[in-house]
């Protein structure tokens, strides 16, 4: 027992390093004593129940490590998470068990793979979503090691981790074989190779430079976002947008900066606006201001509406809230984008046609209870020369393939703009911006991040750190990005890993009940 302990202890641990701002390189065998431990038990009820103890032991450490930090904002957030990641991956490590100890080992480990990266997949694109805790999201602080995400986005780096624990695995079983570690060395250093080789030749093509200014007003979200009035948070954000340079091409301010109940298609009516408006016009009218927003779409009599659409007793039409990034510039058109990625529990109910009712549960973390209303549309902004800009809010840079929506709608450049302080001064925040390390490497774009408080800065399309704001710091800064026209592999194709994978998973498990059930008829060995 104390030995399984100990295994399934350094397994949590390997696995945990990558997202404790640490390298993600222990993920290459961080799985194997796990794998260890599975070789010590045999078929039967009784040893099949203790291996899922330790699997669940090992997978709840792993997520409870990595994602604590969630408590501090929905206690229920932070359980579910860690019960999510051990009843899916879980679930794949002892159903790979179960093939193994009755059918040939390839395909034991095709099922692990491909069940495991087909799980990622849909923790990604399901109802319920929380891809934090995808393999490949480990190498975030690691970005000279996966360069070629700009063919296989975070999916490949989860195919990698999972194929190099194998190679590893097998080969421990006989250590003095000296052919067996040939596979797994060739697993691990040939993509690290290419990968280095792309950091040090890479250059984007087609590129020019813009400047980017990006604001941080460092306003603690519980006790002072609604509590202080929202001239007086205004005032801030002129004022700091104030110290720009006068060569500034955009200024991007957080998420849900402003939160005066803007009414969409009366936006340059706002008081908010209209001060942000008038540090453009009175200092840099050639630039574009970027600032998050809550709006709210008011529908006619007539009008259908959303299934997200709410309405009172005190009023007799329907609208939608909206967790917005506006565009402004000197003049009075306002460009909107409104955020479809939504935060489970805090943004959204999942399966909201069946469970509207039970929107109340919804935590309330940005001024407005209950469900969000989102667009189909990324709404790509556009200067008068050419430039466009794709602005991810909070939450949606977490997904690569929704951020290639950006690219493909001709994005030259990315901004993010967040709030992570509902956090605390914990890891969460840090995880979140070498995320967006990810997405550069995949879009290959620049990216300038604006938080609320957290981490601002500008990230290459290498997906190096530039400049920097930390925690509990209010300022503002500049820098030069270089554009990008390229268009991916990735950016072209998505998550296609995932989708794959999620394919191969069915056909190795209708594979197995066939070879079972030859078996059983006694026709094959």
């Amino acid at each position: 027992m104390r030995k399984h302990l100990l295994l399934s202890l350094l397994s949590a641990l390997l696995l945990s390093t990558g997202w404790l701002s640490l390298s993600g390189i222990p993920l290459l065998v961080a799985l194997v004593p796990l794998l260890l431990v599975a070789d010590d038990y045999g078929p039967g009820r009784r040893p099949f129940w203790k291996l899922a103890g330790w699997t669940a032991l090992t997978l709840g450490l792993w997520s409870g490590v990595t994602t604590w930090w969630i408590w501090h904002a929905a206690a229920i957030g932070a359980i579910l998470s860690v019960l999510i990641t051990i009843v899916l991956m879980g679930a794949i490590f002892m159903l790979y068990h179960w093939v193994r100890l009755r059918a040939r080992l390839p395909l034991a480990y095709t099922i692990l793979t491909t069940g495991w990266i087909a799980c990622e997949y849909l923790y990604t694109t399901g109802q319920v979503s929380f891809p934090w805790l995808t393999l490949g999201n480990g190498f975030a602080n690691d970005p000279w090691l996966v360069q070629w995400y700009e063919y296989t986005g975070v999916f490949g780096g989860s195919l990698w981790v999972l194929i190099a624990n194998l190679c590893i695995y097998n080969a421990i079983k006989e250590p003095r074989q000296m052919r067996r570690w040939i596979a797994p060395t060739a697993v691990i250093l040939l993509p690290m190779l290419l990968s280095i080789v792309r950091y040090v030749t890479f250059t984007p093509k087609n590129s020019s430079q813009v400047t980017v200014s990006v604001v941080q007003p460092n306003i603690d979200p519980y006790n002072e976002k609604f509590d202080i009035a929202q001239a007086d948070q205004t005032a801030l954000l002129v004022r700091l947008a104030e110290e720009a340079p006068a060569n500034v091409d955009y200024i991007v301010m957080p998420e849900t900066a402003v939160d005066d109940h803007l009414w969409e298609g009366m936006l340059e009516y706002s008081p908010s606006v209209e001060a942000l408006r008038h540090v453009i016009y009175s200092r840099y009218p050639q630039a574009r201001m970027i600032v998050g927003a809550t709006t709210f779409r008011r529908y006619e009599a007539l009008e259908p509406h959303s299934s997200t659409a709410r309405t009172n007793d005190n009023i007799n039409y329907w609208y939608d809230v909206y967790n917005s990034a506006l565009e402004i510039d000197t003049s009075r058109r306002v460009a909107i984008h409104h955020k479809s990625k939504l935060v489970v529990g805090v943004e959204k109910m999942p399966y909201y046609e069946l469970l509207k009712h039970l929107e109340f549960l919804i935590v309330d973390l940005g001024g407005i209870s209950g469900q969000l209303g989102t667009d189909s549309i990324r709404q790509v902004f556009v200067r008068p020369d050419g430039l466009k800009a794709g602005t991810a809010i909070c939450f949606e840079s977490v997904y690569g393939e929704y951020m290639t929506e950006f690219i493909r709608k001709g994005a030259n450049l990315l901004f993010v703009i967040t709030n992570d302080g509902w956090w605390g001064d914990t890891p969460g925040y840090r995880q979140h911006f070498s995320f967006s390390r990810l997405r550069a490497i995949e879009t290959r774009r620049s990216i300038a991040r604006s938080a609320n408080t957290g981490i601002s800065g500008f990230i290459t399309p290498r997906g190096d750190v530039l400049q920097t704001l930390g925690w509990d710091q209010r300022g503002i800064l500049t820098e030069q990005l270089k554009t990008n026209d390229t268009i991916t592999f990735y950016t072209r194709y998505g998550d296609y890993i995932g989708r794959l994978c999620s394919y191969v998973f069915l056909l190795g498990l209708l594979y197995y009940v066939a070879y079972r059930t030859r078996r059983r008829n006694h026709l094959v060995p």
